[in-house]
C-alpha cells in the first residue's frame, strides 16, 4: 500500500461520520442560500393559502436561519427551500391541482429526515408569519 492510498483509508473509515463540514460544497450553499433570501417570502406570500404544507415550509425556513442548526442541515434545507422557490421545477408551479407536489414530497422527505432539527420555536415562529400574511390580505 503506498503512503497516499494509506492515508486516503485513513481520511475515509465507514466506521466515522463524516465531517459535516467536508460533505457541503460552500459555494452550492452560498448560491442556494441567495436565491432562498431573495426569493422565499415572496413566492410564500404568492402561495401560502393554495398549499396545505404553507406552515412546515416556513418552520423549514426558520430553522434553516436558527444558528443552532446543524450547518449540514442548514445546507440540505437550504437546498430544499431553493427548490420550492424556483419557479422551473419537476412539475411547474402553475399547473393547478399537481403544480406544488413535488415541491410537497421534497419537503416531506427533507422532513423525515431532519425534522428532529424542527423546533417549537421555529412552528410558533411559522404560524405568526403565516397570521401576518393572512392579515395583509
Amino acid at each position: 500500500m503506498t503512503g497516499n492510498s494509506k492515508q486516503a483509508d485513513q481520511e475515509f473509515d465507514a466506521g466515522r461520520p463524516l465531517d459535516p463540514s467536508r460533505a457541503l460544497v460552500p459555494a452550492v450553499v452560498r448560491v442556494n442560500e441567495v436565491r432562498v433570501r431573495r426569493g422565499f417570502w415572496p413566492k410564500i406570500r404568492k402561495v401560502a393559502t393554495r398549499i396545505p404544507f404553507a406552515p412546515e415550509v416556513v418552520s423549514v425556513w426558520f430553522c434553516a436561519r436558527d444558528p443552532q442548526t446543524p450547518t449540514a442541515a442548514k445546507g440540505m434545507m437550504m437546498a430544499a427551500l431553493a427548490y420550492f422557490v424556483l419557479p422551473t421545477d419537476a412539475i411547474p408551479d402553475v399547473l393547478a391541482g399537481i403544480g406544488f407536489t413535488d415541491d410537497a414530497a421534497v419537503l416531506a422527505a427533507l422532513i423525515s429526515l431532519l425534522g428532529a432539527n424542527l423546533k417549537p420555536r421555529h412552528r410558533e415562529a411559522a404560524g405568526e408569519a403565516l397570521k401576518r400574511i393572512a392579515d395583509e390580505d
